[in-house]
């Protein structure tokens, strides 16, 4: 950024140097808290009130000339110095006929502002009152925003007093002290635009012109006008009757604007504990949601396992009522082919029928699973020897042997094994 505005001045090295050391400044500004040089001005700049009729106004005229020598001197001089500023002032009116007034615009104020302290330090010193580095408008608003007094300088370089002023004055050890420790300091040059627009609205009658500015009734308000040659005791002396005239409106304006802080912050705490409260309150309400969807969820669950048990006990009884109409009729105890099976079930109950040796170890398995007391899933084992009959088709059997080929007698015992929980 520093670097696009020094390209943007013609290249010339004297605003280079001025835009240098204005970089350097933005970032001790950054250190003391001050803002940027650099910042854009307000969009929206205080209006500050010059028409207040209690405004202190304190105006230093020439002294009069002593004895004959000196009334002669100013009597000889008066005709010339009367012509030449008619003149001057003539050719400056008709010229703004002619051409617009180039301060009238202002397109870098703050390149006013630095240009401005530059030839302050060249022609005087460093040693004077810290400038405050940035526009107008910037330090109307951090005088209102701290509450301090504003000291405003319009600097009129054509002016016979202004040199002896900045020298003897303002560059005082004991006014300089004043300054830096009490209020903003601001200046300017009214031949820069920057300045020439604030000259416009304080309207100044001569120079060196001061104007004490502050936060008055809610308002940023000039308090104070010091205009013509001030000697360094009698401006401490004016600059502090302003200031003690006017304390009381800045304490005023504290009390009230920490009253608003503590009402804000009053009110925020207040807010917070609402917030909180109503979070707290959405929280448990959203517990209670979720309990109720839980228990809902768990319900819904316990009813769809309840239909789910209802539909297999259904389909299971519909099975077995299926197997058992299915099943061949049962042989008579006198033919010769027939096999007469005592079956052991897991309850210790028993059953017994007869099968044919040409049937297939399927009809014994369909048998027993018809029977209400038998386990859903079950084997069927042998004891001599001790085997398990593949009732069930399996890839090792897919097709079950008959009893015969099972190697059943024509009496046996055979036990049932639940294999339900497995």
């Amino acid at each position: 950024e520093y670097k696009q505005k020094c390209v943007a001045v013609d290249g010339s090295q004297v605003q280079y140097y001025l835009w240098f050391q204005a970089a350097v400044q933005d970032r001790l500004n950054e250190q003391e808290g001050v803002p940027s040089v650099f910042n854009p001005p307000p969009s929206r700049p205080l209006q500050v009130n010059t028409a207040d009729h209690r405004i202190y106004s304190y105006v230093v005229s020439r002294p009069q000339p002593r004895g004959l020598l000196g009334w002669g001197y100013y009597l000889i001089m008066l005709p010339f110095r009367f012509t030449y500023y008619t003149i001057l002032d003539i050719f400056r009116f008709a010229l703004r006929f002619i051409r617009p007034d180039p301060r009238s615009r202002v397109t870098d104020p703050v390149g006013d502002i630095v240009s401005f302290m530059h030839s302050f330090e060249e022609k005087y010193g460093r040693a004077h009152p810290v400038f405050y580095q940035g526009t107008y408008s910037q330090a109307l608003n951090d005088a209102k925003r701290e509450l301090r007094f504003l000291l405003v300088y319009l600097h009129g370089d054509d002016h016979q007093d202004s040199d002896e002023f900045c020298r003897n004055t303002l560059c005082a050890p004991e006014v300089i002290s004043l300054i830096n420790t009490r209020m903003l300091f601001w200046a300017c040059s009214t031949n820069k635009p920057e300045g020439y627009r604030v000259s416009q609205a304080l309207r100044e009658n001569t120079y060196p012109f001061l104007a004490m500015i502050m936060l008055k009734d809610r308002r940023m308000t000039v308090v104070g006008r010091l205009e013509g040659l001030i000697q360094p005791d009698d401006l401490i002396n004016q600059l502090t009757f302003i200031m003690d005239a006017n304390q009381t409106y800045l304490v005023s304006e504290r009390l009230e604007r920490e009253e608003r802080n503590q009402t804000q912050v009053l009110r925020q705490q207040q807010d917070e504990a609402y917030l909180a409260s109503l979070r707290a309150d959405q929280e448990k309400e959203r517990k209670k949601r979720e309990e109720r969807e839980r228990k809902r969820r768990k319900e819904e669950e316990v009813q769809q396992q309840k239909l789910a048990e209802e539909r297999r006990r259904r389909n299971l009884q519909e099975e077995k009522e299926r197997k058992l109409e299915c099943l061949p009729p049962e042989p008579s105890p006198d033919d010769p082919e027939s096999v007469k099976i005592i079956f052991k079930l897991p309850n210790d109950s028993r059953v017994e029928r007869r099968f044919h040796f040409s049937q297939s170890l399927t009809v014994i398995h369909d048998f027993l699973f018809s029977l209400k007391e038998s386990p859903e899933k079950f084997q069927i084992e042998a004891n001599f020897p001790r085997r398990v009959l593949p009732c069930v088709p399996s890839e090792e059997w897919p097709s079950p042997p008959t009893l015969q080929e099972a190697g059943l007698s024509h009496t046996e015992v055979l036990f049932v094994q639940d294999l339900t929980d497995e």
